[in-house]
């Protein structure tokens, strides 16, 4: 179902659409949105399946905000190194160094994921919580199903070379930063963007090339093997904007850097916002069919703006409500249950979740005869 909403009808003078940043020119996979309003500012083979390298470790910290957020992994748990997994992944690659004698819990853990890209630690991980790097991985494709990741596949919790049978595309990966911060915020600041960590006697140092240097930046994750190139997953919000970014396949760490920091830069300056709704503001009412009530609000997760270019702010924006309708009771309060399309003239729409603003049961007699008055009434 589609349910037209008002919309700005200002008509905008004849300009072009921002140029996006000629360093991106010499990456093969690129991409930028706007989470506020779910609209591409920039893509370059958003759909090109790519390896990911140690980009994969974004999947392995969120698998472990789900557990952790759901109450079955204590951040204070204790995890041991078994002998087979130090003698296979000490000083492989990126490492936090975990020898057998360690204790690590599963904070440090993921300090050790996401700031000093530890292959050893996700192994760690993998193994200590779901019993084998197998049981793992699949809990990284079921999590990669929930949140519509549909072109992606993992093979290993660290991205280690296993001859593409892990591999992503740019839009699944900005799904699965969209999913990381907007269920996990907690978890997000306190792991994501952290430029230095101490564990132990090791320095653990992050290569993230935005966070301390481009305003708002806080994450998430780069990634190098020979054969994927240098990768980049990153963030920033700025007044209520929160951008994400992919870059995938560069040459050198020097281009993919640039380039991160310039489209970042490009997407709050060269764009604006329109305010729409704020976090929890309902949108719109859905019809509930054999429910207590006869509808629910829809509401969002988020600030939820139309992004316009900076140069043409008055363009003219629909927005429209999409919900497989009516509901049908129960509805739990939080479902996600539709969606909001923002289409600004001369853009492609962009779309940011609804879910439901409340508990709708569904009907007893006295519900029902109460019900079937209103609509004689209407």
């Amino acid at each position: 179902m589609g349910v037209a909403l008002a919309a700005a009808t200002q008509v905008h003078a004849a300009t072009s659409n921002p140029k996006p940043p000629e360093e991106l020119g010499q990456i093969p996979v690129s991409m930028l949105v706007d989470l506020g309003s779910g609209q591409v500012l920039e893509q370059r083979r958003p759909d090109i399946p790519f390896l990911p390298a140690s980009v994969t470790k974004v999947m392995t910290a969120f698998v472990a905000f789900e557990e952790i957020d759901a109450g079955r992994l204590p951040l204070d748990r204790r995890f041991q190194m078994d002998p087979e997994t130090e003698k296979e992944w000490w000083a492989k690659g990126s490492t936090m160094y975990i020898t057998r004698n360690d204790r690590p819990t599963t904070e440090e853990l993921l300090h050790g994921v996401m700031t000093a890209s530890g292959n050893d630690a996700c192994i760690v991980l993998a193994k200590g919580y779901a019993g084998s790097v197998s049981a793992w991985v699949e809990m990284m494709n079921a999590a990669a199903k929930r949140i519509g990741m549909s072109r992606s596949h993992y093979n290993t919790p660290n991205g280690w070379m296993d001859e593409g049978q892990t591999y992503v595309t740019a839009s699944d990966m900005v799904k699965l930063a969209d999913a990381m911060i907007m269920r996990h915020p907690k978890l997000y600041r306190e792991f994501s963007g952290v430029k230095q960590y101490q564990w132990r006697d090791v320095v653990m140092r992050s290569h993230d090339p935005t966070v301390g240097i481009v305003p708002g930046a806080d994450g998430i994750k780069t990634g190098y093997t020979l054969e994927a190139g240098y990768n980049f997953v990153g963030t920033a919000e700025r007044e209520g904007r929160r951008l994400v970014m992919v870059l995938a396949g560069s040459p050198t760490f020097r281009i993919r850097d640039a380039a991160a920091r310039n489209l970042l830069e490009w997407g709050f300056s060269d764009w604006s916002a329109r305010h729409l709704f704020d976090m929890g503001q309902s949108v719109t009412d859905a019809q509930v069919q054999d429910g207590a009530e006869l509808s629910v609000p829809l509401v969002t997760d988020r600030e939820v703006h139309a992004t316009l270019p900076a140069n043409a702010p008055g363009r003219k924006v629909t927005l429209t409500v999409h919900y497989q309708g009516p509901l049908k009771a129960p509805v739990t309060k939080g479902d996600r249950v539709g969606d909001l399309e923002i289409a600004v003239e001369g853009l492609a729409p962009g779309r940011v979740p609804l879910f439901a603003g409340a508990d709708v049961a569904k009907a007893g007699t006295l519900d029902r005869l109460r019900n079937g008055l209103i609509n004689i009434f209407r």
